[in-house]
C-alpha cells in the first residue's frame, strides 16, 4: 500500500512552468504546468500521443523544449552551464523501457558505467563494491553480476536496470513503463521494489506507467496528460472523480474497476 505522501508544504523536487513541446506542427505540449515534491512517487499516465516520455526527456534535459521553465532539486535544468547539468545528471536515476543496457557489458559492467562517466578517479576495487552494491539493492542474486542482459529474463533486465539507475545514489529517479511485459506476479514485485527503495532511501520517483495496479498500490499522486497539458495531479481517490472523458474510461472501466478491488480501494 502507498504511503502517506508528503504534505503540501514539502520542497519541490520537480517544478514544471510554461511548457511548450512540438514537433513541426505537431503540438504535444502546450502551457504544461507540474510540480512533484520530495519524497513522494507521482504516476503519470496519459493516453497514446499525449508526451510522457517526451515530458521525462525535457525534464531530464535530453530534448530541448519551444518553451518552459523546468528546476529539478532547485537547478535549471534547461541551464547551458556545465555545472548545472552535472548537478542534475548526478542526481537522476533514469530506468528506460526494456531497461536498456548496453548488450555487450555485463551486469555489473552496466551498473558500473555511471561511475566510470562521472568519478573516473574512482579505484576499480571501489566500483566494483558500489556495483555490487546497487546489484543487490535492486534484488538481484550476486551471481547476475557477470551476466550479459541477453541471459537474464524480463524481470531480471529491469531490476539490472535499476541497479544502474541507482549507481549515483540519486535523489530523484525515474521509470518509464516499468512494469510493461511482465506478469502479473512479477509486476506486483516490482512494485513493492520500487516502493521499498523509495522508502529506504528517501527517492522521489517519476513513473510513468499504464499499469492501474501500480497506481492504486504505489503512487501517492497521479498526474494526467491530456489537451496538451497537465489536467490534474492529486491523490488518486481525486483524480478518478475529475470529470474529463478520458480520465472517467480509464479509471472506470473493467480494468480499473479490477484495480481497485485487487488493492482493496474499490
Amino acid at each position: 500500500m502507498s504511503a502517506t505522501p508528503p504534505d503540501g508544504t514539502a520542497p519541490l523536487a520537480i517544478r514544471v512552468r510554461g511548457l511548450a513541446n512540438s514537433f513541426g506542427d505537431q503540438v504535444v505540449h502546450e502551457n504544461l504546468d507540474l510540480d512533484v515534491r520530495r519524497g513522494e512517487i507521482v504516476g503519470v499516465v496519459g493516453g497514446s500521443g499525449t508526451g510522457k516520455s517526451v515530458l521525462m526527456r525535457a525534464i531530464l534535459n535530453l530534448r530541448r523544449p519551444q518553451a518552459g521553465d523546468i528546476q529539478v532539486l532547485g537547478v535549471d535544468a534547461l541551464s547551458e552551464d556545465r555545472e548545472a547539468r552535472l548537478a542534475v545528471e548526478r542526481n537522476t536515476g533514469v530506468l528506460y523501457q526494456n531497461g536498456a543496457l548496453f548488450s555487450s557489458l555485463t551486469v555489473e559492467e552496466n551498473v558500473a558505467v555511471p561511475l566510470k562517466e562521472h568519478y573516473p578517479e574512482l579505484p576499480p576495487d571501489l566500483v566494483h563494491d558500489l556495483a555490487v552494491l546497487k546489484i543487490r539493492l535492486s534484488g538481484l542474486p550476486d551471481n547476475a553480476a557477470m551476466k550479459f542482459p541477453a541471459q537474464l529474463s524480463g524481470g531480471m533486465r529491469k531490476r539490472a536496470g535499476i541497479a544502474r539507475a541507482l549507481a549515483l545514489d540519486p535523489a530523484l529517479l525515474f521509470l518509464d513503463e516499468p512494469t510493461a511485459g511482465l506478469d502479473p506476479i512479477g509486476a506486483a514485485a516490482f512494485d513493492q521494489l520500487i516502493r521499498g527503495l523509495q522508502q529506504t532511501l528517501g527517492l522521489t520517483v517519476f513513473l510513468i506507467t499504464h499499469d492501474l495496479d501500480t497506481l492504486y498500490t504505489i503512487c501517492d499522486r497521479v498526474a494526467v496528460l491530456a489537451d496538451r497539458r497537465v489536467l490534474i495531479n492529486a491523490p488518486l481517490e481525486e483524480v478518478a472523480k475529475f470529470d474529463h472523458p478520458w480520465v472517467q474510461e480509464y479509471f472506470h472501466g473493467p480494468r480499473g474497476r479490477a484495480a481497485r478491488q485487487a488493492t482493496g480501494k474499490g
